[in-house]
């Protein structure tokens, strides 16, 4: 995955809403090099192109949501993780309610009906941000840094005051095949009280148990328990690589985050683009691309060992 890429063919994905209990239908159409992720927001005779980056962040409280013209496209981070992490660089999707369908809660259906889409590879390779100096951002009791590191490294630390999550801590380096088998089916969560909050004032009106893993006081209240241990922190980081990718490029660094969110990281992202000093982008030369183009996408990372930290 040292090339940019699209998909192979259309793909169309309906799901319900979280916060407007809405059936919403995205449609997924390949995109030439130069293009995003663009979300073709429509309601009614309105219609609005909405990058997927971090200028077009417009609330972070609930979700991440994008936002352009007085429309926007709520709880993207599930979906921009997927992308992400299959290599998906420039996409149409045409989608016609507020917010990206919460499937299960997780990425992994998305992640299953990226790979039957399939991959194509395009001409122009990859830019990576790299970080070259460390950058610290505190917000109250959270806090997150970002450290220089040759891969996308991710540690995260949470606590809550709930005996079913207490404190929890994971630390990884992404790859394709790790986010597949350890993060993307880690599903969104919520306390019992809060769910209630908000189906009263209008939100979470789609929310179940088949989409979220709901804690009340006496502890998980999902049938079927938790898919790990740890699912809670683990879905900390999925959110955490939806959000960064709102970046622009694949990063290359370390993110260490405690009690980390949506608001946060959305803060460290704008910090990180208002800091070039600290931040180079790199891309492999044509013979470094011949040499990797054979090998998996975490050995095609490798060979960004060619720059100088």
């Amino acid at each position: 995955m040292v090339y940019q890429s699209t998909i192979s063919q259309p793909l169309t994905i309906a799901g319900i809403g979280l916060h407007s209990g809405r059936e919403i239908t995205m449609h997924l159409r390949p995109a030439e090099a130069g293009t995003g992720i663009v979300f073709h927001r429509r309601e009614g005779d309105r219609s609005v192109s909405i990058t997927a980056a971090s200028s077009n962040v417009v609330d972070t409280r609930l979700a991440t949501v994008l936002g352009k013209g007085g429309l926007s496209v709520s709880t993207v981070e599930h979906f921009m993780a997927a992308l992400y992490t299959f290599g998906i660089d420039h996409l149409h999707i045409d989608i016609d309610g507020p917010e990206v369908p919460i499937m299960d809660g997780s990425a992994q259906p998305f992640l299953r009906m990226l790979r039957s889409a399939g991959r194509r590879q395009l001409t122009q390779p990859k830019k990576f941000l790299a970080i070259r100096k460390p950058i610290n951002l505190v917000a109250g009791e959270k806090r997150i840094n970002i450290i220089p590191s040759r891969f996308l490294r991710i540690s995260s630390d949470i606590a809550f005051d709930h005996p079913s999550i207490g404190l929890q801590r994971r630390a990884i380096k992404l790859s394709p095949d790790l986010f597949e088998r350890e993060i993307a089916p880690a599903r969104t969560f919520g306390f019992l009280e809060e769910v209630e909050y908000l189906k009263a004032n209008g939100l979470a009106l789609g929310g179940s148990l088949e989409n979220a893993i709901v804690i009340g006081k006496d502890g998980v209240m999902n049938p079927d328990g938790l898919r790990y241990n740890d699912e809670f922190v683990r879905h900390k980081i999925l959110d955490t690589i939806g959000d960064f990718s709102l970046l622009g490029y694949p990063l290359l660094g370390h993110i260490r985050t405690y009690k980390g969110g949506h608001d946060i990281n959305h803060l460290m992202v704008e910090k990180i683009l208002a800091s070039p000093d600290c931040w180079q982008l790199v891309e492999l030369s044509e013979t470094d691309l011949r040499h990797a183009a054979p090998k998996t996408a975490t050995a095609g990372l490798r060979e960004l060992a060619f720059y100088n930290p």
